[in-house]
């Protein structure tokens, strides 16, 4: 006789159960995915650019956020981002900067990005300009620091008095190179960075040499940016700076036409005229002695070390070279002087050079 049982059937609260147990698997994948989706799938493209730099800027709060990176196409689905955006509460972490935003980024990673103010720092780069204004164009281009704004605070005198200087010393602490900032750097922190940079660039090494001129660091910047008027061939700067030094030790005016270009705003003529002297200024180094209040130009840190290491002569006078290569005759009298100065004179006739 077989003794095995029948298979009974499957009780109704176990095919419940079981469903149950399947719905609950489906949904926590469901779930899963969802969560994927939202937070680790690839969710920027770039057009097939490998990154691109993103811009917040000052000020900015997430809904303009959200509109930029529509606005620039960063973003395929702006509704997962948004999502995971306020989970993470990225609209309570809006900083303003530079970001460097890559192809195939997730929605986690870009928001961890932006909520952590990562920025991507920015390359200042100027080189020898003529004026605080000009810088400020120029350094405007780089930065969020809008060009205004730069020359406003060039001009306010408690401000610039603050770091020990006045409006016609300013222009020494801006010394020619590449700057690494913040694209976000405010026009006050823009210039503390150079003054800061500027203090750093007078190493004992400079000090000493400095003090061997018997200039103060304005000075030297000052004399530097004649020189650098005068010639743009570094080799002859120490000889020019020696000239200049030996005027100043033996009370002579230094009588360098760069000043009188600054005065009338011209830098493109070659003849300095009678009626160009005339120009009463405190820049006018025909009318007056010593150095001029402060730098005419922006100078090159060249011709800040050919001031800081001139050359010791016994020259007091130089004059172009007649064949316009850039180098100068150098005398040691006034009557050598004017015969080198009527080479360059009856070159300029020839050339029809006039002004």
């Amino acid at each position: 006789m077989n003794s095995k049982k029948k298979p009974g059937k499957i009780s109704p609260f176990k095919r419940a159960a079981a469903f149950f147990v399947i719905l609950i698997l489906v949904g926590g994948l469901l779930g899963a995915y969802k969560v994927w989706n939202t937070a680790f799938r690839s969710n920027v493209s770039l057009d097939g650019a490998a990154a691109v730099y993103f811009y917040i800027p000052t000020g900015s709060d997430y809904e303009e956020l959200l509109g930029l990176l529509q606005e620039h196409e960063v973003i395929e689905n702006i509704a997962t981002f948004n999502r995971l955006a306020e989970i993470k509460n990225l609209p309570s972490h809006i900083h303003p900067g530079r970001y460097k935003i890559e192809d195939g980024m997730n929605n986690n990673s870009l928001i961890n990005l932006l909520r952590s103010a990562s920025q991507s720092p920015v390359n200042i780069v100027f080189n020898q300009t003529r004026t605080l204004e000009q810088l400020a164009s120029v350094v405007s281009a780089q930065i969020e620091a809008d060009s205004a704004g730069l020359v406003e605070l060039f001009n306010d005198e408690s401000f610039v008095a603050g770091l020990g200087l006045t409006r016609e010393t300013l222009p020494a602490v801006f010394l020619p190179n590449t700057y690494e900032f913040y694209w976000n750097t405010s026009p006050e922190r823009f210039i503390e960075r150079m003054h800061r940079e500027y203090e750093r660039f007078w190493n004992d090494r400079r000090e000493a040499l400095r003090e061997k001129t018997g200039l103060s660091r304005e000075e030297v910047v000052t004399l530097a940016s004649i020189v650098a008027e005068e010639t743009n061939r570094i080799d002859e700067m120490p000889v020019i700076a020696g000239v200049y030094i030996n005027r100043l030790e033996r009370g002579m005016r230094l009588q360098a036409d760069p000043t009188i270009k600054f005065i009338i705003d011209d830098f493109t003529v070659n003849r300095v005229l009678n009626v160009h002297l005339e120009k009463d200024s405190p820049y006018n180094t025909y009318m007056y002695g010593g150095l001029p209040p402060g730098p005419i130009i922006i100078p090159s840190k060249e011709a800040i070390e050919a001031v800081l290491n001139y050359e010791t002569h016994d020259y007091l006078y130089f004059s172009a070279k007649e064949d316009f290569s850039g180098y100068h005759r150098f005398a040691r009298t006034l009557s050598e002087h004017n015969r080198n100065a009527r080479l360059y004179r009856q070159a300029l006739d020839e050339r029809r050079i006039f002004r």
